[in-house]
């Protein structure tokens, strides 16, 4: 008879469960690894316009559940506060549509002064569209959440970003798109098919049906049945469900381009470049959106809370500038939001600009796809270190001594500046201790601790 305990002492055994184990706990980058694999090798399954129609049962019902999903789990008071935070949507903003294009652009024009064979002109092309379009609709939220930053932010900026991109983004080709790179304007491709109306149409249609309409649902489902909103979201894993349907919306883009034979239209040189530049520039452009969110001047200028004793111009002067510091869960979200750019409507604003025919659409949608799936994989992996920094200074119990925490004059324990939100009170750490009223026993009871 067979000895189960001696089967799983084996050597053979603990490998096997070992890699499964690892397997599992990466399940994300399997199952992307897999369908893409899928799409190169039946790009019309999930292709724009193939046989599911990914344009509607995935660039809409994708978004739509990792949507809902959201409003289901988020507070209808944390969602207008957020909407009314006008620094971090100009923070957003300015990252997204003009820091990040403007350095591309500088970098795409000593790419093309140096006559590199290799790296087609339509492709640098491409690089600048990518970085003219607005921030990702969905893995920012899926990203957000999993580092336990402020996701509701990260909502916001998603509706404002790509709403206003419908503007920007065209105007920002025009910018760009002259002298040198007049062969690139889409107002002189004989194929443009599209006005900025229709574009601006096609795009409320699709944040209206895929993200406002499940956001609304997901609010009054919540506020009408908190108790069963709960217990779903946690039962059946639904942050689960939003990563997975992120996977299918890099399937749907994946497949439109291996479709479009937009890898095989540009040198594997090209690919190469691209596939380590996209890399090198995200994590350039985390690091400046870091630094853009936390300026270390802002800190040491307004290092103290003004009283009654400040002077009137440092009193002003430190509620307008001081909360463009950002606390932790903000910075986050604003680091996810800056560099990331949309896929989902990003390739409906390309195909638009140059139109659906243009023989060089392929090749300009090149470096968009391949930027949101490395920008997916990369925030993949740097959300571990962005939740563990949110959660660096939060209070550690000490089990084996009980040591209450040390107060001050008020109950309050101290607050870390870097911590504190300066916009928004909710974003202070508070805690309250209650002393048993048996005078026999002066143990404090458990301490409650109500954070942001």
């Amino acid at each position: 008879m067979v000895d189960i305990q001696t089967i799983k002492d084996s050597k053979p055994y603990k490998i096997v469960k070992t890699v499964l184990d690892f397997l599992i706990k990466q399940w994300f980058f399997v199952v992307l690894g897999c369908l893409i694999a899928i799409a190169h090798s039946y790009p019309n399954f999930a292709r724009q316009g193939g046989l599911i129609r990914a344009e509607y049962s995935i660039g809409y019902g994708a978004v739509a559940v990792i949507f809902l999903i959201s409003g289901l789990s988020m507070s209808t008071k944390d969602l207008m506060k957020n909407t009314a935070n006008w620094r971090a949507h100009f923070t957003v903003l300015s990252l997204s549509f003009l820091i990040t294009s403007s350095i591309i652009y500088g970098l795409a024009t000593a790419i093309r002064v140096s006559h590199d064979k290799n790296i087609n002109e339509w492709l640098l092309v491409g690089l600048i569209v990518t970085h003219a379009c607005p921030t990702t609709v969905s893995s920012n939220v899926v990203m957000t959440k999993q580092a336990h930053g402020n996701d509701i932010l990260t909502l916001c900026e998603v509706f404002i970003g790509n709403i206003i991109g419908a503007f920007v983004t065209p105007a920002l080709l025009q910018l760009y798109m002259t002298g040198g790179w007049d062969f690139g304007n889409p107002s002189h491709q004989a194929s443009g098919d599209t006005t900025i109306t229709d574009l601006y149409k096609a795009t409320m249609k699709q944040l209206g049906l895929s993200c406002f309409v499940p956001l609304f649902v997901g609010q009054v489902v919540q506020n009408v049945f908190p108790k069963q909103t709960k217990w779903t979201i946690s039962t059946f894993k639904l942050a689960k469900v939003g990563s997975f349907m992120l996977i299918l919306i890099m399937f749907q883009s994946f497949s439109t381009a291996f479709y479009q034979h937009a890898f095989t239209k540009v040198s594997h040189a090209s690919i190469i470049f691209l596939v380590f530049f996209n890399i090198g520039i995200y994590l350039f452009f985390t690091c400046i959106t870091f630094c853009y969110a936390r300026p270390v001047f802002i800190k040491r200028i307004f290092n103290e809370e003004p009283t009654e004793k400040s002077s009137r111009f440092y009193t002003i002067t430190y509620k307008i500038f001081r909360p463009f510091y950002y606390s932790r869960k903000d910075t986050v979200a604003i680091m996810l939001c800056g560099p990331a750019k949309t896929a989902a409507l990003g390739v409906s604003l390309v195909s638009s600009q140059y139109g659906s025919n243009n023989p060089n659409l392929g090749i300009i949608l090149v470096p968009l796809v391949l930027y949101q799936s490395e920008q997916v994989i990369s925030a993949q992996v740097l959300v571990n270190f962005m939740r563990r920094w949110i959660h660096a200074k939060d209070p550690k119990p000490d089990i084996e001594n009980q040591v209450e925490p040390l107060q001050d004059e008020s109950g309050k324990l101290p607050v870390d500046e870097d911590d504190a939100d300066t916009s928004s009170t909710e974003n202070v750490l508070r805690q309250e201790t209650s002393i048993s009223n048996d005078s026999r026993d002066h143990k404090p009871k458990d301490i409650a601790v109500v954070g942001a």
